[in-house]
Formats: C-alpha cells, sequence, structure tokens
C-alpha cells in the first residue's frame, strides 16, 4: 500500500478506539490501587474478621469487574476448601459448600503449591478439572492465590467470571494485593485470639488462687473461733475479733473469684457482705447498711476500709451497746460530690464517754483504723451526739 492510499476503516476504528481502551485500563488500575488502600484501613482499624472477609470479596470483585468472588478456607481434616464468604453466589453456598483441596482443581493446585493459578478457559483446561461449584454457576474463568496465615496457608482468595474475558497478569498482582493484606489480618487475628487465650487462662488462674485463698484464710476463721472457745471470756473476745478481721479479707477474695474484674470491687455491696458475716457475732446488734451502687475501688483499699468498718461494728456492739442490750448499728455509703466517698457509722447506744480521745487510745482496733486511715488518706471523725455516736469516714475516691 502506497502513502496516497487511504487508510481502511477497520484500522481507523481501532485507532480510535485505542485512546478509549487505555483510559478504562488506566482508570480500572487506580481504581484497584484505591480498593488495596481501602483494604488496608480496614485491616489497621481492626474491623470484626467475619466483617473484613466479606469487605474483602466485594471490593476484589470489585476491582476486578467479575461478579464472583469467595475466600476457601482450608479443613485439614476433610481435605476441603470451605467458601466462608462470597459475593454472587447462590443462597446456601457460603458457610456451606465446599471443594477438594487436592491438586485437581485450581483452588487445591494454588493452596497445595503456594503459586497463582489463572484459567481462563475451564471448558477446555487439561490441567485441573473444573469444580461442580464453579460449574453450577456457569463460571468459565477463574484466578485463584494463596492465603497465608497462622503460621500455615489459611486457604485461597478466587475471583471467577461468567464473561468469555481473560485475566491477565496486571489482575493476578490486584488479587495478590488483596491477598496480602488480608493474610496480613489473619495473622493479627491469630495473635489476638493468642492473646485473648493468655489472657482467660491468666484470669482463671488469678480467680483460683483467690478461690483458694478464701477458703484457706475460712479454714483459719474456724481455727480462730475454736481456740478461743477454749479459753475465758476476754481470750475468746480477742478471737472472735481476730476472726472477724480475717474474714473479712476472705469475703474480698470470695467476691474476687466470683466476679471477672480482678483489680476493683464495689465498696457498697462488698461492706454489706462483711457486715452481713458479722449478725452471729453481735447477735444482740442489728446492723443496717445502705450503700450506693457503682462505687468502685482498688481491692487492697476496699479491704483495708472494710477492716475499719469491722473494727466499728465491733465496737458499737461491745460499748454502744453494753452487756449485750438490744440495739441498732446504721452504715451508709454514698459519693460525696464528684471527688470523694463518705461513709458514716453510728449508733444510739451510750455515745462516747467525755475524755475520749481516739489520738491517745492504745487498743488495738483503733490502732488498726488509725493506721489504715492514714495509709489510705481518710478523714476520721469521732462525734459524740444527743442520742449515740457516729464515726465518718471522708476520702478522695481518686486515691482509690
Amino acid at each position: 500500500m502506497s502513502d496516497a492510499d487511504p487508510i481502511p476503516v477497520v484500522e481507523q476504528r481501532a485507532n480510535k478506539d485505542a485512546p478509549d481502551m487505555t483510559r478504562k485500563a488506566l482508570e480500572q488500575r487506580i481504581r484497584q490501587q484505591e480498593i488495596l488502600a481501602e483494604l488496608g484501613v480496614i485491616a489497621l482499624h481492626g474491623a470484626a474478621f467475619d466483617e473484613l472477609l466479606s469487605e474483602t470479596v466485594r471490593l476484589t470483585a470489585e476491582g476486578l469487574h467479575v461478579q464472583f468472588c469467595k475466600v476457601l478456607r482450608h479443613i485439614p481434616d476433610d481435605n476441603r476448601l470451605l467458601v466462608v464468604a462470597g459475593v454472587g453466589w447462590n443462597e446456601g453456598v457460603v458457610g456451606v459448600a465446599s471443594i477438594e483441596a487436592d491438586l485437581g482443581s485450581p483452588a487445591g493446585f494454588a493452596l497445595r503449591t503456594g503459586k497463582a493459578v489463572i484459567s481462563n478457559h475451564l471448558e477446555n483446561e487439561d490441567r485441573f478439572r473444573t469444580p461442580e461449584l464453579l460449574a453450577n454457576h456457569g463460571i468459565k474463568r477463574a484466578m485463584n492465590v494463596i492465603l497465608q496465615g497462622d503460621g500455615k496457608p489459611f486457604g485461597v482468595l478466587e475471583v471467577d467470571s461468567k464473561s468469555d474475558n481473560e485475566f491477565v497478569e496486571h489482575d493476578l498482582a490486584f488479587l495478590q494485593g488483596a491477598a496480602n493484606v488480608l493474610g496480613m489480618a489473619i495473622e493479627r487475628e491469630r495473635h489476638e485470639r493468642q492473646l485473648n487465650d493468655a489472657l482467660a487462662r491468666q484470669q482463671f488462674l488469678v480467680k483460683e488462687m483467690n478461690h483458694r485463698v478464701k477458703n484457706s484464710l475460712t479454714i483459719v476463721v474456724g481455727l480462730l473461733r475454736m481456740q478461743g472457745r477454749t479459753g475465758d471470756g476476754e481470750t475468746a473476745d480477742q478471737f472472735e475479733e481476730t476472726a472477724r478481721r480475717v474474714s473479712a479479707i476472705a469475703r474480698a477474695h470470695e467476691r474476687l473469684y466470683q466476679n471477672n474484674n480482678v483489680g476493683s470491687m464495689d465498696l457498697g455491696t462488698y461492706i454489706e457482705e462483711v457486715s452481713g458475716d458479722m449478725d452471729s457475732s453481735v447477735a444482740h446488734c442489728s446492723v443496717q447498711v445502705e450503700a450506693e451502687r457503682g462505687i468502685y475501688v482498688k481491692v487492697d483499699n476496699a479491704i483495708s476500709v472494710a477492716l475499719i468498718i469491722v473494727e466499728l461494728i465491733t465496737n458499737c456492739a461491745k460499748y454502744a451497746y453494753p452487756n449485750s442490750a438490744e440495739g441498732k448499728i446504721w452504715i451508709s455509703i454514698k459519693r460525696e460530690g464528684e471527688k470523694n466517698i463518705l461513709i458514716v457509722v453510728r449508733d444510739e447506744g451510750v455515745g462516747f464517754p467525755n475524755e475520749f480521745d481516739p489520738s491517745k487510745s492504745r487498743g488495738l482496733g483503733m490502732r488498726i483504723m488509725q493506721s489504715f486511715a492514714q495509709q489510705l488518706n481518710i478523714k476520721l471523725t469521732f462525734e459524740r451526739r444527743s442520742l449515740g455516736s457516729a464515726v465518718t469516714l471522708l476520702f478522695p475516691m481518686d486515691d482509690l
């Protein structure tokens, strides 16, 4: 053909269409990069694993302009690949359908060899058989890449199409990129699972330890009371007071193994239980507790506060209502403003003696109270009232 000869109409149309095809291909590649970035963000934000699988198949199908995509999880015991996420498939496929995981299927080959598989003409494929799942959906071409994770292959990421077009190397690069992002998420999910298992194990051990400590302290309480019954009245009282203190600590450990939170406890509930445990030892007194719920304090500090309350109840029963006279003891626990906790223990007994000075008292119970109060920055106030007496504990919530 000479230079003067006209260009055939078919060639003119091809030259005209070429820029449009190039532009569409470029737009597709740009969109694929955007999708990989989007998947990366979803993975980094810690999306639930099932959600990430669903987003991966949806966006991968979009990036390759195909109707079908699926994640196949390897089930070693059955030597099969289970469809755990997918888009485009008939109802009842995801979570139910599976294919063989041997070298005879495209997905099985990718899993076993670690090599990517492009099969653009499944009907003429002599390397693999066409899985029944693909045949039932009229699939003509497929592409598979391995999904690594958990120290061994997790499974396969596969895209499928009913069209006669062909997958190319650029498509494979995008599919592999999506698989890499998902593989990192699989590894992250494995680490999180291991950490959660380790945490659950640690929590179990802590609960078991608290359970055993509580049982041991309960035995100590029983021994103290048995020993007290062998002595005179004053000795028996001393053993009983010690038993009450140990019982308060045992009750704390009981709460710890019964609850998930091993670092803090509801102060009001705990004090109610400790006070209830004293019913038999202060039987001539009725102890009533009015406690605001939701005041959580550190375990060690809660025990210290409870021991102060035990001493105050004991003193009320012994001195406010002497000679086993019947009486009532009231305990209130509440927030005082936004930053403080206020506890009031009061009675309607004989009241403090006129010469009473808590700072000069040498009794063991008073020394215990003063020691814990100083340790926890508790302001202790002893008040003589027209009817009975009251002791207030005011302390900053932040300190506990």
